[in-house]
């Protein structure tokens, strides 16, 4: 299983929405996924109407370690063959006490969770149940985040092209740099452009952002490689009501054409 994190340490990039919809592209080409809400404020437990306010979310019942059985945590959604760990803002207490409480094991809760047996097997693993996991973090690095790193294997940075765009990438990297020490195979994947308009302001950015990828003389060098991006469209806000992937909603429209594009890209294999 190939774990991948949307991380981005600004608000309003598409981190959620590009979760669900990537999610859904690996679905529709025979993947199995696993999606980890791990955000309070659950907005993608919302996007497939798996939201409970009122519960203790299971990914707060793994952050606190209070759990037995890691089957009861993970939820079936009207895809078959894409199951969600839910959140809400039980997530925040969960946190809260972990960093109060601290313990050699802290930053462990996540990949102990993964690495537990299914139906009390030892030899087995909910990692062997699934293709894919795509966590979806909150704009910040809580114990939360810091347990979604141990597990990653890649993080995809959303992002939306603005004057600030490159400041938020530098955090983002120096932050997966530091996680290294936990996770040593932890990898910056790329960036993917976000709610993305043709104006001359926002093209110049997006090419400077390649010529960086390119040129590896330049002292400014950086290696973020630029994954896709994906076009601004109204469709994808009538879409936040319906709560379908886009393609469902509107497989013509330009954001469904992006995301099938960039699975593409990050996969390797056609559709």
């Amino acid at each position: 299983m190939k774990t991948v994190s949307l991380l981005n340490l600004k608000g309003g990039v598409g981190k959620s929405f590009t979760s669900v919809n990537m999610a859904y592209e690996l679905w529709r080409r025979g993947s199995r996924v696993l999606l980890w809400d791990n955000d309070k404020q659950g907005n993608l437990s919302k996007a497939f109407a798996r939201y409970e306010a009122e519960q203790t979310a299971p990914v707060a019942r793994i952050l606190s370690g209070d759990w037995q059985n890691s089957e009861k945590l993970i939820q079936a959604t009207d895809y078959e063959g894409i199951d969600i760990i839910t959140a809400n803002l039980s997530l925040f207490g969960a946190a809260w006490n972990l960093v109060k409480e601290g313990g050699a094991d802290m930053t462990e809760r996540y990949r102990r969770f993964l690495k537990a047996g299914i139906n009390n097997q030892t030899e087995d693993s909910i990692c062997q149940n699934y293709d894919y996991c795509i966590i979806d973090n909150p704009p910040d690095i809580g114990i939360n985040v810091v347990n979604a790193l141990v597990v990653t294997d890649e993080v995809i940075v959303p992002v939306k092209i603005d004057e600030n765009a490159l400041e938020g990438l530098d955090i983002v990297a120096g932050q997966i740099e530091e996680a290294k020490a936990l996770n040593p195979s932890l990898e910056l994947k790329g960036v993917l452009i976000t709610i993305y308009q043709n104006t001359d302001g926002e093209a110049a950015g997006l090419e400077w952002l390649r010529q960086e990828w390119d040129n590896a003389e330049s002292k400014h060098y950086r290696q973020y490689k630029v994954l896709g991006r994906i076009r601004y469209s109204a469709k994808v806000a009538e879409n936040s009501f319906v709560k379908k992937p886009i393609y469902e909603y509107s497989p013509c429209c330009g954001a469904a054409q992006d995301y099938k594009h960039f699975v593409t890209i990050y996969t390797g294999i056609g559709r």
